[in-house]
């Protein structure tokens, strides 16, 4: 495996996580492991189905991550139900976690979100949350994993990149 960069010339978020893209070797190992519904969602921009996502009613203390690369993308503290089927977070770990892109498909505007690590399609960013900040990020469950609080991050790229 080739290093992008030395580690001090990688890409950092604020909260330390390291937000260097995967180079070509890593992505098509990191899609390798992906199902065909994770593939359809986190790749090809699609939706689960709502109210079928396995972590919906996920209550427990914790950290959601990326399917895909495993960067931290919500916490626990800051999910809520939101009555819509879909995961909703109010904020994610760190705001360089997650890009927001202007969507235009279906006749609609909205704004998407995907990883900042992998770019993988997450859900999207809606302004009808509950305060303090708003927002409901609606994730797709597919395109998350869960974390319990104190056990290990997902590190499928080698980095080294902390605990829950």
């Amino acid at each position: 495996m080739t290093d992008l960069a030395p580690p001090s010339d990688r890409l950092r978020s604020p909260s330390g996580y390291d937000l260097t893209p995967p180079d070509d070797t890593e992505r098509a190992r990191l899609e390798a492991d992906l199902n065909p519904e994770e593939k359809r969602v986190l790749l090809s921009h699609g939706t689960e189905a709502p109210f079928c996502g396995t972590l919906l009613g996920e209550k427990r203390a914790g950290v959601f991550c990326c399917r895909e690369c495993g960067l931290p993308l919500f916490r626990s503290r800051t999910k809520f139900e939101s009555g819509t089927g879909w995961p909703s977070f109010t904020e994610p770990v760190d705001p360089a976690h997650v890009h927001e892109i202007r969507d235009t498909s279906y006749g609609m505007v909205r704004i998407e979100t995907q990883c900042a690590r992998c770019g993988s399609h997450q859900g999207h960013v809606f302004p009808d949350g509950p305060p303090p900040t708003g927002n409901r990020y609606c994730i797709n469950s597919v395109a998350l994993s869960f974390v319990a609080e104190g056990e290990p991050l997902p590190d499928p790229l080698h980095r080294g990149d902390g605990d829950a």
